[in-house]
């Protein structure tokens, strides 16, 4: 591998050019061809601007100008008023308002040189270029190893990095289905809180044997959904080997993270904001094993009140009496009457978020509390 990174550095230059076709991307000193090709169009135009001092001092017209398009390649370009001087050896190729165009035979034969040699060298780099990419790639199962490699490392570095920074501790994980996480904090949130804010952090303890389902409500903005998303966030970088915003967290092996977060339609298909929620909750009822983890977000919002209540009470019960499913769930909602479920199904355990009212004002606290909201 040392040889091959060698004969890159070798080879390519420090800056290459975004495209190939550009040429200028293999180094001096590597194709004695593709130097000689090379040097005749780099002193293109040092030849042009002495071959039109000469021109204008042997002519005596200081005006003459060496110019190139596509069309007649390089050319002399002399103005009218000095035109008589003009010696027969110059043809002429076209007149203008203010001036005529001629070419010499000296100039079409340097012409051909340097565009002869532009094309040259350009395509003789392609083909060292060409030739080193065939033996990089004979090399490609190694330079995969080497970026996944450096991948994996670059990822436990930022692992690390963040976990020193931001105070993370290293989770527990093991083969049971509790979750227990002490002071749990959203990673992305309380970054962005401004300074004189700091973020409340939470706890939580589930279980697919005595605490499956957490039924939370609480006024709208109080954080529930942010709560739902932490939980969600902290299993999940405690499963990928990354340390967890928490004081302590024990996480009891998960299979599936499922979410029903937010509220989208798919128009282009016809489906509404209700029937995408419902083709979501279904793939969810259909996939969830006891070793998941289930976060819903206000389900039933996308119908009306009383069908979106009676949809949300029928997942709560299908969760709780099927044993293949009995996945640990976090049912975050703003249908007040499920708080009922917690005497009905003894798996079920109410939760709200904490607010305080202040004469005409609500606080929100941010806090996760045992019980059920009153309103």
């Amino acid at each position: 591998m040392s040889v091959m990174e060698t004969r890159i550095g070798e080879m390519i230059v420090d800056e290459p050019p975004v495209s190939v076709k550009e040429g200028g991307f293999i180094r001096d000193g590597v194709d004695a061809d593709l130097d000689e090709s090379r040097g005749l169009a780099r002193n293109a135009k040092d030849w042009l601007v002495k071959y039109q001092k000469e021109e204008r001092e042997r002519l005596g017209i200081p005006s003459l100008k060496v110019s190139y398009n596509k069309v007649f390649g390089y050319y002399i370009d002399i103005t009218h008023t000095h035109k008589e001087r003009v010696p027969d050896s110059y043809m002429r190729k076209q007149t203008l308002v203010n001036s005529e165009r001629f070419i010499t035979p000296e100039l079409k034969e340097y012409e051909e040189k340097v565009l002869g040699a532009e094309e040259r060298y350009t395509a003789r780099e392609y083909e060292i270029f060409d030739a080193l990419r065939r033996d990089v790639l004979n090399e490609a199962a190694d330079f995969q190893a080497i970026a996944a490699g450096l991948a994996e490392l670059d990822v436990l570095n930022t692992f690390a990095y963040v976990a020193y920074e931001r105070d993370y501790v290293r989770p527990e994980i093991n083969q049971s289905t509790t979750i227990e996480i002490i002071a749990g904090r959203h990673p992305v949130i309380e970054r962005l809180l401004p300074v004189e804010d700091s973020f409340i952090p939470n706890d939580l303890k589930i279980s697919a044997e005595h605490d499956q389902i957490l039924i939370i409500t609480g006024p709208n903005m109080a954080g529930k959904s942010t709560y739902l998303r932490q939980i969600g966030l902290i299993v999940l970088m405690a499963q990928v080997g990354c340390f967890v915003p928490a004081r302590s967290a024990k996480i009891g092996l998960v299979d599936r993270i499922f979410t029903r977060v937010g509220a989208a339609d798919n128009l282009a298909r016809g489906e509404s904001t209700f029937l995408v929620e419902m083709n979501e909750t279904a793939n969810i009822l259909n996939n969830a094993t006891q070793r998941s983890l289930i976060l819903l977000d206000e389900i039933g919002r996308g119908t009306s009140t009383y069908d979106g209540l009676a949809i949300a009470w029928a997942i709560v019960e299908h969760l709780h009496a099927h044993s293949k499913i009995a996945a640990r769930t976090l049912f975050a909602t703003h249908y007040h009457e499920l708080v009922a479920l917690e005497k009905l199904l003894e798996r079920v355990k109410n939760y709200n978020v904490a607010v305080k009212e202040y004469g005409d004002k609500v606080i929100f606290l941010r806090k996760i509390i045992p019980g059920g909201a009153d309103k």
